[in-house]
């Protein structure tokens, strides 16, 4: 009975590591997709300020 009890308390521990450690994955690969968004937003928007200057 305790081999049985410890073995689920056992399973449930890495069934929580990996759904939090995919969680955080997750939330990196977001964060840093953004980031290139906004990095190639910021590109765009200063050619598009500069071709407007030099017309």
């Amino acid at each position: 009975m305790e081999t049985s009890a410890f073995n689920v308390l056992v399973l449930a521990a890495f069934g929580l590591l990996i759904l939090v450690s995919g969680g955080i994955a997750y939330l990196t690969v977001i964060e840093w997709r953004d980031r290139r968004r906004r990095e190639n937003d910021r590109k765009q928007q200063s050619t598009i300020r500069g071709k407007t200057r030099r017309s």
